[in-house]
C-alpha cells in the first residue's frame, strides 16, 4: 500500500511535498538496482519510510535530498541480498558463436530496461558541472551495465557525486561514512568505471529531436526487418557491433555474426513477419518488435535497445525477452497489438 492511498487529510502536507520526486527517485533506484521492478518497489518502500519519518524531519535539508539519502540507504539494504544484474556482455566470457545452439540462464538477474522519462532523471540545478552526467547519459543502458561492477557503497557514492552532484559532505552524511571515506570510494568506483564505462564523448540521440540522416537510418532499420533481409539489416551495423538478447546467455560480435544467428535463430521467414513499432528506453531509441505467431496475428517478441555510432551506424542491440512480453511491452507504452499503435515513419 503506497503512502498516498493510506494518507489522511494530516498528511496532504507530506504528499505535496514528496510527490513531485517519486518519478526521480524511481530513477534513482534504477540506476542503483539496475531493475526497474525492484526500482519501483524500493521506491515504495522508501516513500513509506518518509511518510512515517515526516514529523521529525526538521527541514535542515531540502525535502528532495532528504528523499535521496532515504532511497539510498533503502537500496544499499536490498543490494546486501542482492546478486549484480549483468548484460550476458558482461558475464566475463568471449562473443559467442553464431552457430552454437541458443542456451537460457533464468537464475541469473539480468539487467533490465529503464522505462521512465528523461525528464524524470535530471539532475538538480546545483550539480557540479565538472563531474555532472547528462540525464539522458546517467540511465543509458551502457552506463547502468558498468554500474553494476561497483560494489554497492562505491556504487551510490558515485550517483549521488557524479550524477546528482552532491557535495562530498552531504554524501557522508548520506551514507553514514566520513567525507574522507567518501573520497576514497569514490576515487576507486570511478577508477573501476573508468575500464568498462561507456566513452563519455560517445552520447546517444535524444529520440524525440532526431536528425534526418538517423531518421533516415531508422526507417532503414524497421524496413529491413519488416522485409526480414538480413543482408539490409547488418549493412547497418558497426565492423565491431554486439547483439545480446538476455536471458539468453550469448552475446555476439560483428554484423557477420549477427547475420549468422538471425538467419540461423530468428522465427520470421518472410516479409511481414516481422513488424517494428517505436520506444524509448533508457533515453534511447528502443523498438517493440511483434512477431508473427501461428495464428496469423502479430504478438509481442522482443524489445530492442539501440545505441547508434557517432557515424550513423547500430553499434549496439539488447534484444530483451520477457517470461510476460506483454507486460514488458505495456510497460513501454506498446500495446499487445501492433495495429493499435502508431507506425515510425
Amino acid at each position: 500500500m503506497s503512502a498516498a492511498s493510506t494518507a489522511t487529510a494530516p498528511d496532504t502536507a507530506f504528499l505535496d511535498a514528496t510527490e513531485p520526486y517519486r518519478r526521480e527517485i524511481i530513477a534513482h533506484c534504477y540506476r542503483m538496482m539496475g531493475s526497474h521492478a525492484d526500482a519501483e518497489d524500493l521506491t515504495q518502500d522508501t516513500y513509506v519510510r518518509a511518510w512515517r519519518a515526516y514529523d521529525k524531519f526538521d527541514g535542515r535539508a531540502s525535502v528532495r535530498t532528504w528523499l535521496h539519502k532515504i532511497a539510498t540507504n533503502t537500496c544499499l539494504t536490498a543490494l546486501q541480498s542482492t546478486q549484480r544484474r549483468p548484460l550476458p556482455s558482461g558475464l566475463g566470457s568471449d562473443a559467442f558463436d553464431p552457430t552454437d545452439t541458443l542456451l537460457q540462464d533464468h537464475e541469473v538477474p539480468w539487467l533490465e530496461p529503464y522505462a521512465g522519462d528523461v525528464d524524470d532523471v535530471t539532475p538538480g540545478d546545483d550539480a557540479d558541472p565538472a563531474y555532472v552526467i547528462g540525464a539522458r547519459e546517467s540511465v543509458r543502458l551502457a552506463f547502468i551495465a558498468a554500474l553494476q561492477h561497483l560494489p554497492e557503497r562505491q556504487r551510490a557514492v558515485l550517483i549521488l557525486r557524479d550524477v546528482m552532484g552532491w557535495k562530498a559532505a552531504e554524501v557522508a552524511d548520506a551514507v553514514d561514512v566520513s567525507v574522507a571515506t567518501v573520497n576514497s570510494l569514490l576515487q576507486r568506483a570511478r577508477a573501476q568505471l573508468s575500464s568498462v564505462a561507456p566513452q563519455r564523448d560517445s552520447t546517444q540521440p535524444d529520440p524525440a529531436d532526431l536528425d534526418d540522416d538517423k531518421k533516415r537510418l531508422l526507417d532503414r532499420y524497421v524496413s529491413a526487418f519488416e522485409r526480414y533481409d538480413v543482408a539490409a539489416i547488418t549493412e547497418m551495423f558497426t565492423a565491431d557491433a554486439i547483439w545480446e538478447m538476455p536471458p539468453f546467455t550469448g552475446w555476439y560480435r560483428g554484423p557477420a555474426s549477427i547475420g549468422t544467428l538471425i538467419s540461423r535463430n530468428c522465427p520470421a521467414e518472410k516479409a511481414g513477419d516481422q513488424i517494428l513499432v517505436p520506444t524509448v528506453a533508457n533515453g534511447q531509441i528502443a523498438f517493440g518488435l511483434y512477431m508473427i505467431g501461428p495464428d496469423g496475428a502479430h504478438h509481442p517478441f522482443q524489445l530492442q535497445v539501440l545505441e547508434l555510432s557517432d557515424a550513423g551506424q547500430v553499434s549496439h542491440v539488447v534484444a530483451f525477452f520477457s517470461d510476460d512480453t506483454e507486460g514488458l511491452f505495456a510497460r513501454f507504452g506498446l500495446p499487445p497489438t501492433p495495429e493499435k499503435a502508431r507506425r515510425h515513419d
